[in-house]
């Protein structure tokens, strides 16, 4: 079985940083594929960012946090993070980690495992 285990949010000021993490057992694919998602009130799930890590890795990221935030992944560890700095306001929502079993992309349906979820909130 799958789990996924997310940690690191809270409350930040504007400008301020926060790394999420994604703690993942049973996910054991030699080609990994996951991203991390959020979703504000009233709004719709977006794509945050997604890593796709085989021999090397290739990134995808959202307009809306390229150059702030960035996606890895530990292997040994089988831990996935994302470090978000330079916050926004429009950065608040509640985040989740997602595994897929083959490639994904930032659309979501590709993803059959997710966290739980971890807040976010940035405020001054």
């Amino acid at each position: 079985e799958v789990q996924l285990v997310e940690s690191g949010g809270g409350l930040v000021q504007p400008g301020g940083s926060l790394r999420l993490s994604c703690a993942a057992s049973g996910y054991t694919p030699a080609n990994k594929c996951m991203g991390w998602f959020r979703q504000a009130p009233g709004k719709e799930r977006e794509g945050v960012a997604r890593i796709f890590s085989s021999a090397g890795a290739t990134y995808m990221y959202a307009d809306s946090v390229k150059a702030r935030f960035t996606i890895s992944l530990d292997r040994a560890k089988n831990t996935l993070y994302l470090q978000m700095n330079s916050l926004k306001p429009e950065d608040t929502a509640m985040y989740y980690c997602a595994a897929a079993p083959a490639f994904c992309a930032l659309s979501g349906g590709e993803y059959n495992y997710w966290g739980q979820g971890t807040q976010v909130t940035v405020s001054s």
